[in-house]
């Protein structure tokens, strides 16, 4: 019985190996991000720096930092303005300009802002507001459907550069907010990771996105 066991074993591993072999014949690999010219790019960002600063740490609250942000997502945003699939206010005076780059321009641009550090914020000294948002960000609420946004954004809120997933630290509050409201509402809908965002957010009540917002802002390693 014994020796039937191991062979059992042994024989549903082989198995497993040629399915795992077979599987992966039909997985077709992601070309490899390439870096964009940071150099290059500080030669085309004058229309973004009124709004964005000239190191990519915005004033207002309302305009979001792109220094330190990761150049995949940043390319991919541009992207979207470019192509007209994400709409803004505030970039439509700049969206012109966008349409005249091509993609390596795009890609030199998110190289020159991610070559930068973000400012840290300094979150609202709130108890209560701090304790809704520091459960909600590393530990999620599975009874509403809230995973912890630790899983893409990490602990210290840097992001995913591989996946692309944008770093949250330092970020501004009023970005913050206004982002989480419009994933959900479904008004911010472009990318392949926006339904993800939107079945998240629709769960958030205003309270909760005003707590997460404050949270990230404080976020800093």
């Amino acid at each position: 019985m014994k020796y039937f066991l191991i062979f059992f074993i042994f024989l549903g591993s082989i198995n497993f190996l040629f399915a795992a072999e077979e599987s992966s014949k039909k997985i077709e690999l992601p070309d490899n991000f390439v870096s964009g010219d940071s150099e290059r790019g500080s030669q085309l960002v004058e229309s973004c720096s009124a709004c964005h600063g000239t190191d990519g740490n915005s004033i207002s609250s309302d305009w979001p930092k792109l220094a330190g942000q990761n150049q995949k997502y940043l390319y991919e945003q541009l992207q979207y303005f470019k192509d007209g699939v994400r709409m803004n206010a505030l970039m439509m005076s700049v969206t012109p300009y966008l349409q005249t780059l091509d993609n390596e321009d795009l890609l030199d641009i998110a190289a020159f802002y991610s070559n930068y550090e973000t400012s840290v914020g300094q979150a609202k000294n709130d108890e209560e507001l701090l304790n809704i948002g520091t459960q909600l960000y590393r530990f999620g609420n599975m009874k509403k459907g809230i995973p912890a946004c630790t899983s893409c954004h990490a602990v210290y809120g840097q992001g995913n550069s591989l996946a692309g997933f944008p770093a949250v630290a330092g970020q501004q509050i009023g970005y913050l907010t206004s982002t989480l409201k419009a994933y959900r509402s479904k008004e911010r809908n472009t990318g392949e990771l926006s339904e993800m965002m939107q079945s998240i957010a629709q769960n958030l009540s205003d309270d909760e996105i005003d707590a997460l917002a404050n949270y990230m802002h404080g976020l800093y390693q």
